[in-house]
């Protein structure tokens, strides 16, 4: 079991400040997406260094070693809303092997940087692949436990 670890009891979690949590993220009344407990030590991370979402970066502030927080986020403070305008349509007779409905694929987009996208439907002209975040449009359940917090600046690393 991992210690609690709160040298100064009023230490809070802030920009800047190093975290040492554990946390897990499901479809609200859904199913569990990820969850870092059955990792031996919890994951650390620096607020503001890009590893959580900001919705999620939020739901932190404030809290202290020994604190646990679970919180029901809106698509908004997740991963986005849905957009209609991330379905796109190909030439099914494009691809190098039939899509198959359901599947992930890797694109690349102009800047040659992947891009996935899940394969909504096809048929023998048209394959249509929906590029939105698979869990974009999802009310998101977000439970954290935090083990330690060490303050901005005391640990060594600087934000950009």
């Amino acid at each position: 079991m991992t210690e609690f670890i709160n040298p100064n009891e009023d230490t809070r979690i802030e920009a800047g400040s190093k975290v040492e949590l554990h946390f897990s993220v499901a479809i609200e009344s859904g199913p569990e997406i990820d969850n870092t407990r059955s990792r031996a030590e919890p994951v650390s991370l620096v607020m503001g260094d890009g590893s959580l979402l900001p919705g999620f970066e939020k739901a932190l502030f404030g809290l202290r070693a020994g604190d646990r927080r679970t919180v029901s986020l809106p698509p908004e403070e997740a991963f986005g809303p849905w957009n209609p305008e991330n379905v796109q349509t190909f030439d099914t007779v494009k691809f190098e092997q039939r899509p198959v409905e359901g599947h992930m694929i890797e694109f690349e987009d102009k800047a040659k940087q992947s891009l996935y996208g899940v394969v909504k439907s096809v048929n023998d002209d048209i394959t249509e692949v929906d590029f939105n975040h698979p869990l974009a449009g999802k009310d998101i359940t977000f439970e954290v436990e935090i083990f330690k917090v060490t303050p901005a600046g005391q640990q060594g690393i600087q934000l950009k």
